[in-house]
């Protein structure tokens, strides 16, 4: 029972996760919009979702070099996302950068939209799980 349980907060919890990297990455390519050279980058999330709820975030390979045993241990961020890939523009700008901000708000608005649906169905779930375990 608590597999299933887990399985299912999981996948919402990855899916949270990757939209907020998501959300990320959009945003990187806004605010680069300008910037001559930059390429616009996304990743397909149906499949990253796929990837994270089966093998799990994976750990940093980053460690912090100290230089005394008092020292704290820095913790990276770690992206679930292994394959970040190129857009190929619909129109080429002149100066190489492949940025449509049309299309990038209309992503960044969807990701948004959908990141509420997930906490929204999130909530649901654990207020469902939360009058189960109440006594009448």
């Amino acid at each position: 029972m608590l597999d299933k349980l887990d399985a299912s907060l999981r996948f919402q919890q990855e899916a949270l996760n990757l939209r907020t990297e998501r959300h990320q990455v959009l945003a990187a390519n806004i605010a680069n919009a300008d910037t001559p050279e930059f390429r616009a980058r996304d990743f397909d999330f149906s499949r990253e979702l796929a990837k994270a709820v089966k093998e799990g975030r994976g750990s940093s390979s980053m460690h912090l070099a100290t230089t005394s045993s008092r020292h704290l241990q820095g913790t990276s961020l770690t992206f679930a996302v292994r394959e970040l890939l190129y857009r190929v523009p619909d129109q080429p700008s002149l100066d190489g950068n492949t940025v449509d901000m049309d299309r990038e708000r209309a992503q960044f608005v969807d990701n948004t939209v959908r990141y509420q649906a997930s906490l929204t169905f999130l909530n649901s779930r654990l207020q469902g799980l939360k009058t189960a375990m109440q006594p009448e």
